[in-house]
């Protein structure tokens, strides 16, 4: 840990959510600083058409830049790239080290498209130090199949909404039932622990 309230080393936050995620992300996103020295990632289960307001309603919230990702965006610290509904977001390294959004139509998984799932595990190839995954209310499990399988090449953090703030106690339950959550925290405490994890510039 560095002294300048900066820690050494490049990372990423990745977020999936589904039912009452759209709420739950405006408390999470709206307390992230516009200096917070890692991009964001997120994977709302959402059809097609309805994620560019999503993104629209939390870049007004956000110090930070929101935007609907759009396929070749560039990831870059202090931006969050909310997954289009509807595809699979992906993240692609190019050989320069840049990180760059990719969608596919992948078939749906664990019922869903887009799936943090993918998302997940593209992040496996990439040249963070460590992925931060925070996983938040919705059914089913999204999120732990790709977590698990990021395991196996990233260093990674998992934080999880705890039961008593979720909507649907479904997908952060099965990353905790499946030993991968360091800790369960409610809701209004997440943006503060992603703070501490991946540090201000």
């Amino acid at each position: 840990m560095r002294t300048d309230g900066k820690i050494a080393g490049s990372k990423i936050v990745a977020i999936a959510s589904s039912t009452g995620g759209p709420k739950a992300l405006q408390q999470v996103i709206a307390k992230l600083p516009a200096n917070l020295s890692s991009p964001v990632l997120i994977v709302q289960h959402m059809p097609a058409g309805f994620t560019e307001a999503l993104a629209c309603r939390l870049d007004n919230l956000s110090e930070l830049s929101v935007k609907e990702a759009a396929d070749g965006d560039i990831i870059a610290p202090g931006n969050v790239y909310l997954s289009r509904g509807g595809v699979h977001m992906e993240v692609v390294t190019k050989p320069s080290g840049q990180h760059v959004i990719r969608y596919s139509d992948k078939p749906p998984r664990e019922g869903v498209r887009p799936c943090a799932n993918y998302m997940y595990e593209s992040l496996a190839d990439s040249k963070f130090d460590e992925i931060i995954c925070v996983v938040m209310t919705g059914m089913g499990a999204d999120g732990t199949e790709g977590i698990s399988n990021l395991k196996l090449k990233k260093k990674v953090t998992v934080f999880s909404q705890n039961e008593e703030t979720c909507t649907v106690y479904g997908m952060p339950r099965s990353v905790v039932h499946a030993g991968l959550s360091k800790k369960e925290l409610p809701l209004e405490e997440l943006a503060n622990e992603i703070i501490k994890n991946v540090g201000v510039k």
